[in-house]
């Protein structure tokens, strides 16, 4: 069951240890800019905290005919204020330089934790989904919240300063700084209550991005006007948006009026400060113009500090949170990986009493499966659309953990070993590849990057793949840029772009897990079989290594040749053996074989 927003809020890691390492991460990579631009923020806050002071020798000057005095205040106003635009000149170029430095690095940051995570239930969770939605528009603004902290910094210098004055004048004055108080408390809640709202409408507002992506890129575009449903989806687009926008509307009004309401006490506090020292005996002119300039200068600073506080607690301290915990989230998935990946497989890998359901559902799509991958064999799986084929591949590939049950490799726990280190040893291709708009080159050469660059390995890969026609055709060979939205791209069939997945996924020479996952579905089934029957030979000989091919595919030519056959039915093992094997048995594969061969007849 998905859990609530308030509830997925609050597994989230504490808000100020969170803003702390984040504070921590900009440190890092920028230590001496960090350090400086955090103190010119102060300085930069002195001058201008000071200006009540001059303001109040002028007009005691002024009034009382003392010229050195007006002077000497007319000289503290110039510096002040020549003070003021010189550092915040400086801080500001400072903080310019230092964000566009630590942004570079956050970015990576998070595009690394998000790329190394052992699995990738986190895009199948609709809770852990809405969560990551919000962190990736947040993200680009995290930088932000440095230039925040400073701020909040320097107008709380700026705050401390003017109630210090207000406190010399006298000590009853202070309390204009308690009358804020409510400002305090409603800008702190305020982002809490539009945090909730814009949660809760999370799953909306993706829904309207993706509509609108469908109705205004290329790969729908195609079905959109053939089917004429462009106009429904801008209807429905519109619709999930206000679904969205309606409660974080009304929120941000509800909000905005007790905002408003607090700012109205402080104001009337104001008013009576003034009065207040107006009829004070012993006050000076220049005392109630410190008041009048403290006091004014003080909303400024408590709007501003408030502001600050309420855009690190609503916006930036969320980012935090939720960067913090995709950072213990992707920890939590490698802290018991502590056993080696072995450099070849003994035994094999076995799959014990193994059940899976995928995140946020309760359909089994495995149940209870038990079955033994000889070292060196060449396994295929077979069973109808939704039997769980793919999601067994994604097991054995550690894209997923078994919901119960394990995986042996070896008699050692999959779960054990370092997903990156298990996956470095994986080589294949998948059904739903994708394509990688590079120069054909590098898209074959991704498949082991530590060779992208060897054409040697990349023509090898490519003439195992059977994908040598598809080079021959480009204009520039393996220098050709593929895709066509880039400048001198070219397109390719579908076909084409499958031939250069398997070519990518025979990148590597010594796996010890092949994995062909219906990779050449858009290819003729003569074809299909001359690959894999080659490549399954080649596998036969080339097996010192103990490596395992799996083939995933509903063409029985080609299933036949492969030395252990596992047929999967509604998420159970109902047969394995060979080919011969389980023919002579006459069960469920034998009546889909036949089915097929007749169809071919």
């Amino acid at each position: 069951m998905t859990s609530s927003p308030d509830a997925r809020h609050d597994d989230l890691p504490p808000a100020l240890s969170s803003m702390w390492r984040l504070c921590r991460l900009g440190y890092q990579h920028e230590p001496a800019l960090m350090l400086i631009a955090f103190l010119l923020a102060l300085l930069s806050a002195l001058p201008d905290a000071l200006l009540a002071v001059w303001l109040k020798l002028l007009g005691d000057g002024v009034l009382g005919h003392r010229p050195r005095l007006v002077l000497a205040a007319a000289i503290g106003l110039g510096v002040s204020a020549t003070a003021t635009w010189f550092l915040r000149t400086v801080s500001a170029r400072v903080q310019r330089r230092f964000r566009d430095k630590v942004t570079i690095a956050l970015e990576s940051h998070v595009a690394r934790l998000l790329a190394s995570i052992a699995t990738i239930a986190h895009h199948e969770r609709p809770d852990y989904l809405d969560r990551l939605s919000v962190l990736r528009d947040q993200i680009f603004m995290l930088d932000h919240m440095y230039m925040s902290v400073f701020s909040t910094a320097g107008w709380i210098l700026r705050l401390g300063v003017t109630v210090v004055l207000l406190a010399s004048i006298h000590p009853a004055l202070v309390l204009l700084a308690a009358f804020a108080l409510p400002t305090v408390v409603t800008s702190t809640w305020r982002p809490g209550v539009e945090r909730i709202a814009q949660e809760k409408g999370a799953q909306s507002a993706r829904l309207a991005r993706h509509l609108f992506t469908m109705a205004t890129t290329a790969p729908p575009g195609k079905e959109v006007r053939v089917l004429g449903v462009g106009s429904r989806l801008m209807t429905q687009r519109r619709e999930a948006w206000e679904r969205w926008y309606l409660p974080v509307a009304a929120a941000r009004w509800g909000s905005a009026i007790w905002h408003t309401l607090a700012w109205a006490v402080f104001g009337a506090a104001y008013v009576g400060a003034v009065v207040f020292v107006s009829a004070r005996a012993g006050s000076s002119p220049g005392d109630v113009l410190l008041v009048l300039a403290a006091g004014s200068r003080l909303s400024a600073y408590i709007g501003a500090t408030v502001g600050e506080i309420g855009f690190l607690r609503g916006v930036w301290m969320d980012g935090a949170r939720r960067l913090a915990w995709l950072e213990d989230y992707a920890a939590s998935l490698s802290a018991n990986a502590d056993q080696p990946v072995p450099d070849r497989v003994h035994e094999g890998i076995r799959l014990d009493h193994v059940s899976f359901t995928y995140p946020g559902t309760s359909r089994l799509v495995l149940d209870d499966v038990s079955l033994a991958l000889p070292a060196g064999a060449v396994v295929a799986i077979v069973g109808e659309n939704g039997a769980g084929k793919t999601t067994l591949v994604k097991l054995l590939a550690r894209m997923y953990e078994p919901s119960s049950g394990s995986i042996l490799v070896d008699q050692t726990p999959l779960a054990r070993m370092p997903a990156d280190a298990w996956r470095a040893r994986l080589a294949g291709a998948f059904q739903d590849f994708f394509r990688f708009e590079f120069r054909a080159r590098h898209s074959v050469g991704l498949g082991d990057v530590a060779r992208m660059d060897d054409e040697r390995a990349v023509l090898q890969a490519i003439e195992r793949a059977g994908a040598t026609d598809v080079v021959a055709k480009l204009p520039s060979g393996l220098e050709t840029q593929l895709g066509p939205t880039w400048p001198g791209g070219v397109d390719l069939s579908f076909g084409q772009w499958q031939k250069l997945a398997l070519a990518r996924g025979f990148m590597r020479d010594r796996p010890l897990l092949l994995i062909l996952d219906e990779p050449t579905a858009a290819l003729d089934a003569e074809t299909e079989h001359a690959l894999f029957e080659r490549y399954a030979e080649a596998a036969r000989h080339e097996s010192g290594d103990g490596r395992i091919t799996i083939l995933v595919s509903h063409r029985f030519s080609t299933v036949r040749m492969a030395g252990l056959i596992i047929v999967l039915d509604g998420a159970r093992l109902v047969e394995a053996g060979t080919h011969d094997e389980l023919m002579a048995e006459g069960g469920q594969y034998s009546q889909l074989y036949g089915i097929q061969a007749a169809a071919y007849r």
